[in-house]
C-alpha cells in the first residue's frame, strides 16, 4: 500500500501546531506546537516515536522559521519518514461562501482565502502566512485547505440569515458562518459509529467546548445550524470572549462610556467570557478550581457558562426534530465531568440521567457514553481534528 502520510499545519496568530498523521489510521508519527512566536521565550515542542523534544527558537521566529526548523531538524534527521509524506494539509478557519469543501490550493484558492481575511483577521492571515512558507520548503507536494465553516455550508437561509437589510448579505455575504467545523463533522461521524447507526439517518448536538466554543446540530451527518456567526464571536461564552449580547451594549460603551470601537473590539474578544465573569482567569480549569473554594466570580461564570450551553442544546432539537445523543468534545468538553453534569442536569425536561461513574471514567483521553442506560444519550468523543485534515488531503491528492 503506498504511503498515507500528511503533514498537517495550523498557523495560528504567535503560533504552529503541527502533525505528521497517517491518514489511514489516525496515527501520529510526530506531533507538536510552536509558540510565543516574537518574543523572547519562543519555543518549539514535538513527540516523535514516543520521545519528547523541546527547543528554543530565538526571539524573531515566525512561521517561516518554525517550519523551516521542522523540515531540517525534525523531519530532516528522519529522511525515510520525511519521503513518505505525500502532502502538506493546512487548517484555515474562514472560507466564507467560497469553499463548501476541501480544495487542493491553487493562486485562486490563496486569493480566496485573503478575500476572507476580514472575517478571520487573527487567522486568516496567519494561515496564508504558514502555506506560502510551507510552499518554500515543500515546492514538489501539493498543498491542500480544509476549512473550518465548510462542513456548515449546508445550513439552510432561515439558520445563516441575520434579521437585517438582506442587501447586506447579497452584496457584502454577512451572515452566519460557524466555526469548528472539521471538529464537528469527526464527533459527529464517530457518534453515529458508537450508537450502530447510519451517518444519514443520526440525529446530534455536538459541543465543541475549549477556550473558543460552539454547538452544532448535525442532521443525517449534514450541519443545520451552529452558534458561532459571522465570526466566531458569537453563541456560547468562551474563555475570553463574550459570546451573544445586546449590540446596543456597543453604543452604550462608546457614546455613553468613552469607549473606543477598538476598545469595545478588544474587550469582547479579549477581556470577557469566563475571564470577564470572574475576574480570575480565562482557563476553565482554574475556575472549576475556584468554584470548589467558593470564590464567588468562579461560581457565577461557571453556572453561566453552563446554564448558556445547556438553552444552545434545547434549542437545536428544534431542526433535529429527534435527538439521538449530546456529544460533549474539546478541552473542556472532554475533560470536565463536572460541566458535563451541570448541562446535562439542566436538561431535565429530556430526563437525562449522568451515570457518575461513565462520567468521571470518560476523561483525559477516554470516549464513552456518559449517562445511565435508560436515559437519553450524552457522550464524550475526543475530536481529532488533525485527522480529517489528513483524511481530505490524502483524498484530493489519490
Amino acid at each position: 500500500m503506498s504511503s498515507q502520510l500528511v503533514l498537517v499545519l495550523n498557523c495560528g496568530s504567535s503560533s504552529l501546531k503541527f502533525a505528521v498523521m497517517d491518514a489511514q489510521t489516525g496515527d501520529d508519527k510526530i506531533s507538536g506546537l510552536a509558540e510565543c512566536f516574537g518574543l523572547e521565550d519562543s519555543r518549539i515542542k514535538w513527540k516523535s516515536q514516543g520521545e519528547k523534544h523541546q527547543a528554543n527558537l530565538g526571539a524573531f521566529t515566525a512561521h517561516r522559521e518554525a517550519i523551516e526548523f521542522i523540515v531540517n531538524d525534525i523531519l530532516g534527521k528522519q529522511p525515510e519518514l520525511a519521503e513518505q509524506i505525500q502532502a502538506i494539509g493546512h487548517r484555515i478557519v474562514h472560507g466564507g461562501e467560497k469553499f463548501t469543501h476541501s480544495v487542493i490550493i491553487d493562486d485562486q484558492v490563496l486569493k480566496g482565502i485573503e478575500e476572507c481575511v476580514s472575517l478571520a483577521p487573527l487567522h486568516n492571515p496567519a494561515h496564508l502566512i504558514g502555506i506560502r512558507a510551507a510552499q518554500a520548503s515543500f515546492p514538489s507536494l501539493p498543498q491542500v485547505a480544509v476549512f473550518d465553516t465548510a462542513f456548515h455550508q449546508t445550513m439552510p437561509e432561515e439558520a445563516f440569515i441575520y434579521a437585517l437589510p438582506y442587501k447586506l448579505y447579497r452584496e457584502h455575504a454577512v451572515r452566519r458562518y460557524g466555526m469548528h467545523g472539521t471538529s464537528h463533522l469527526f464527533v459527529s461521524r464517530e457518534a453515529a459509529k458508537a450508537l450502530g447507526k447510519d451517518l444519514n439517518d443520526t440525529n446530534v448536538i455536538c459541543a465543541h467546548l475549549g477556550n473558543g466554543a460552539s454547538v452544532t446540530a448535525v442532521k443525517g451527518g449534514k450541519s443545520v445550524d451552529t452558534s458561532m456567526g459571522l465570526t466566531p464571536l458569537e453563541g456560547l461564552v468562551m474563555g475570553t470572549r463574550c459570546g451573544d449580547l445586546d449590540p446596543s451594549i456597543i453604543y452604550h460603551l462608546v457614546n455613553q462610556l468613552g469607549y473606543t470601537l477598538e476598545e469595545v473590539n478588544n474587550l469582547l474578544n479579549k477581556q470577557s467570557g469566563l475571564l470577564g465573569i470572574s475576574e480570575l482567569t480565562n482557563d476553565c480549569r482554574g475556575i472549576e478550581d475556584g468554584f470548589a473554594e467558593g470564590h464567588k466570580g468562579a461560581t457565577l461564570a461557571l453556572e453561566i457558562f453552563c446554564y448558556r450551553l445547556a438553552k444552545y442544546i434545547a434549542s437545536y432539537t428544534v431542526p433535529l426534530g429527534r435527538l439521538d445523543a449530546i456529544i460533549f468534545t474539546g478541552g473542556i468538553g472532554e475533560n470536565s465531568s463536572l460541566i458535563r453534569e451541570k448541562v446535562l442536569n439542566l436538561l431535565s425536561i429530556f430526563n437525562f440521567t449522568v451515570d457518575d461513574e461513565r462520567n468521571q471514567s470518560a476523561r483525559f483521553g477516554n470516549e464513552g457514553i456518559i449517562t445511565a442506560d435508560d436515559s437519553p444519550v450524552a457522550m464524550v468523543i475526543p475530536t481529532n481534528e488533525e485527522w480529517v485534515i489528513a483524511q481530505d488531503s490524502i483524498k484530493l491528492v489519490k
